[in-house]
């Protein structure tokens, strides 16, 4: 019998249950493997956190459920692990021999690790080490390349449109401009997407620095029209031209810088330019919760089990990957790399066609 481990690494998404769900079933029906769990990602494999025995029985009921029964955690870095001394000043050390030793004191044969960009940037170091990783793409962004789509964005999205639904009815009774911050720290998939199915006026992306006289001017011609409500939507990681993005942490050896607070200043400056009541909501986590979709639970389902294949092929360092309706993988190497939204792609033309303006 083969004894795999998984692991969630990076920030949760809905969807990950299922995606561990589909692992222990199809390790066990398909192959008669066990599989054990990794708790707090990397973080916990370093800390020689004992692994949890997965059975039948205790994935049952995961399809429906958010977040991840193993945790998620943003850092446990193997390759930079962050030391703080008695002084207060921080090192930073390569403890990567750790992690392998870690693998082999578990006993495991080989690794799922599910995660984005900077998980599988982690894992594409540790196969040349000996380890036998294979990935499952994870975002709710969608920015992770060589793969269509990500489990999680389609519940990020459905969360982000309802919220402008409901904007928009309290906008229009009020005649209030809404600002709506969701997130995106480098690619404005999530703003693109809810923006166009919520009927927003105006979306910020960080593809594309915007001049805010230019969504003053969008609703100033709103309300010309007769119409006396807007509906902007703020990509966290939207800066405007030559300027920064926004943070409300910097961050430091310590900590990971977090954006945040790009919705009020729009809103704000909406408010210096316009005559009207400017009201901001930061969507924030809610994006992350909650049950996954229908389609984001067969995705991972469809992960999970292809994550097996990997496995049997002997794959080591590859992600599964989605290109149109097929099911394939690609290098840790080349998926690492971000996906953005094209400035100049129809995506962008079809929305401004509509009316909606960028900034």
């Amino acid at each position: 019998m083969k004894r795999i481990g998984i692991l969630t690494g990076g920030g949760d998404a809905p969807g990950l249950n299922a995606v561990i769900r589909s692992v222990v079933l199809t390790a066990k029906y398909r192959c008669g493997w066990e599989v054990v769990g990794i708790r707090e990602g990397y973080d916990g494999l370093l800390a020689g956190n004992p692994p949890v025995v997965l059975t039948e029985e205790r994935v049952r009921d995961l399809l429906p459920r958010g977040g991840t029964i193993l945790g998620a955690v943003n850092r446990g870095n193997p390759f930079v692990r962050v030391v703080e001394r008695e002084d207060g000043t921080v090192d930073y050390l390569d403890v990567s021999e750790e992690a392998i030793r870690r693998m082999e004191e578990h006993r495991l044969d080989a690794l799922i690790v599910a995660g984005g960009d900077g998980t599988m940037a982690i894992a594409n170091k540790l196969v040349p080490l000996g380890a036998r990783i294979v990935g499952v793409p994870k975002t709710i962004d969608n920015d992770l390349d060589q793969t269509d789509v990500t489990f999680g964005f389609d519940t990020a999205i459905l969360t982000a449109t309802e919220a402008l639904d409901k904007l928009q009815t309290t906008a229009e009774s009020h005649h209030r401009v809404m600002v709506l911050e969701v997130m995106g720290r480098n690619a404005g998939w999530i703003a693109l997407k809810s923006g166009v199915a919520g009927g927003a006026d105006a979306i910020l992306i960080p593809e594309i620095p915007f001049d805010i006289a230019v969504v003053n001017d969008k609703i100033r011609a709103l309300r010309a029209a007769g119409r006396r409500y807007s509906l902007v939507v703020v990509a966290e990681g939207a800066a405007p031209i030559g300027g920064d993005q926004h943070y409300y942490i910097k961050g430091d050896g310590l900590m990971q810088p977090r954006l945040g607070g790009i919705g009020y200043l729009v809103g704000n400056l909406i408010a210096e330019g316009i005559d009207g009541d400017v009201r901001v909501t930061v969507l924030g986590h809610l994006q992350r919760g909650g049950q996954p979709t229908p389609r984001d639970r067969w995705l991972a389902t469809q992960f999970g089990a292809e994550a097996i294949q990997l496995i049997l092929d002997e794959k080591w360092g590859h992600m599964v990957a989605l290109h149109g309706s097929t099911l394939t993988s690609v290098p840790f190497a080349d998926a690492i790399k971000l996906k953005f939204v094209d400035p100049n792609g129809t995506l962008v033309q079809m929305a401004r066609n509509l009316g909606i303006v960028f900034g």
